[in-house]
């Protein structure tokens, strides 16, 4: 059994690292549940194949599959060489939010176990906003993932109390972390936890000295109660990427300007003004009458309703070591768009777009969602 720690990591040296810092692999599930993928999850499948499969060229990918769909996914990805199979329960895919957070620090011996220098942060879960307010009213197998994942790897694991997911925070690597305020204090999540607590939490368990708080999360995002990494992101300390819309008539603008106000105002925790680029968000698109009744109807999971609003967003994307992996949704000009912009932004990286990105979108997350990268072990 991998030993459980206890107390403060950010006092043991842990941090959590930027995104683009070298990783290890990527972790990603794999979708089943009938009542949130339409037709059974086949097409949302075909989209989390090519994706793993795009990541592949960069890092090595372990994909966790329940026993029935074991076979199949070994069966898929037998031909892809730095791809492994392993067999996990869950009741859905999401493994930014259920998988844990890695922290990593300099070798030492402050803490009695010089060898380690990674850990895995175990947040309480409650399927983003529990009974009566979450997306699924059984989440007791997702609860256990990020523990899985810390046991396979031999990870020491820090168990947390506090609801958190892990696409409701950014970090710059450097001491700053983003968040929203309307997933955070949101009183689904932490009702007996102040904004203060809250902000203290994060600073003892991800290392970082500034929280920077932005108001609203992405336009139609209220399976996450508005999860900042559909709304903006770092692409390196002092900059963020903000999803962003031209039209003022689209309640999106309201909430980016405000996102941007509140960003510009802000400095980091190097003291640096933070810089913003945008990056235009598509459509609008819409849950169509064919793809809302594809969803098994439960009453167990969140109804996807024809004509409600996607949460679409290239904000979303994966950076794997010398890959962007974004998806692109099938508006060719705002695709392109958001091509380029990427590849301004991470120039000595390879800008892969992933299609058919809309069948995770209706499942409610992007690529960002459904990925979880573990960082390098540093020496």
């Amino acid at each position: 059994m991998v030993k459980a720690m206890a107390g403060c990591p950010a006092k043991m040296g842990f941090r959590m690292p930027a995104e683009w810092e070298p990783h290890e692999q990527c972790w990603m599930g794999w979708p089943e549940r009938p009542d949130n993928w339409r037709e059974h999850a086949e097409p949302a499948r075909k989209t989390f194949e090519r994706t793993a499969i795009a990541i592949s060229k960069f890092e090595p990918v372990t994909i966790c599959a329940s026993a029935k769909q074991y076979p199949r996914v070994h069966e898929l990805m037998e031909h892809q060489p730095n791809i492994r199979v392993v067999e996990m329960s869950m009741n859905d895919s999401w493994f930014r939010d259920t998988g844990p957070t890695f922290i990593t620090r300099e070798g030492g011996s402050d803490i009695g176990l010089a060898e380690q220098t990674i850990a895995g942060i175990d947040w309480e879960f409650n399927a983003w906003g529990g009974l009566g307010g979450g997306c699924f009213d059984d989440w007791s197998l997702d609860r256990s993932i990020a523990k899985k994942i810390v046991e396979i790897e031999r990870i020491p694991r820090f168990a947390h109390t506090m609801v958190l997911e892990g696409g409701s925070i950014h970090v710059d690597g450097e001491g700053t972390c983003i968040t929203t305020e309307e997933c955070l204090l949101n009183p689904n999540r932490n009702p007996h936890m102040t904004k203060l607590e809250i902000e203290n939490e994060l600073k003892d368990f991800l290392g970082v000295t500034k929280i920077i708080w932005i108001p609203l999360g992405l336009h139609g995002d209220e399976d996450t109660n508005g999860h900042v990494d559909n709304l903006c992101c770092f692409i390196k300390p002092g900059v963020i990427l903000l999803s962003w819309t031209d039209d003022e008539n689209d309640p999106q603008y309201e909430i980016s300007v405000k996102a941007l106000s509140a960003l510009t105002q802000a400095v980091d925790a190097k003291g640096r003004q933070i810089e913003v680029v945008k990056i235009h968000v598509p459509g609008p698109l819409y849950i169509t009458k064919e793809e809302g009744e594809g969803v098994l109807a439960t009453g167990h999971a969140v109804p996807r309703v024809p004509g409600k609003r996607l949460a679409a967003s290239y904000v979303n994307f994966y950076p794997a070591n010398g890959g962007i992996i974004a998806p692109a949704f099938g508006d060719k000009k705002r695709d392109e768009e958001a091509r380029e912009v990427l590849q301004k932004a991470f120039p000595d990286h390879e800008v892969v777009m992933v299609e058919g990105a809309r069948e995770i979108v209706l499942g409610g997350g992007n690529i960002h969602c459904i990925t979880q990268q573990q960082p390098v072990r540093p020496s």
